[in-house]
């Protein structure tokens, strides 16, 4: 594993760790519009991961085809 590939990783799940963290201690304190927040952060860098995983599948298929 390259050294950016490692620093990929890390950098997500860091990010899915804090927003995981900040779910738990909106769901302790009861905070809904906490919850909603998390919730909207987990969703978007899920879905960035989707877009991140289809541009790359894109891209070594249009290098295949060259």
């Amino acid at each position: 594993m390259t050294l950016r590939s490692f620093i990929n990783k890390a950098i997500i799940l860091g990010f899915m760790g804090l927003v995981g963290f900040c779910l738990a201690k909106a769901i302790y304190t009861g905070s809904f519009m906490g919850i909603v927040l998390a919730l909207v952060a987990l969703a978007a860098g899920i879905y960035f991961l989707f877009i991140l995983s289809k541009a790359k599948a894109e891209l070594e298929a249009e290098e295949a085809t060259q």
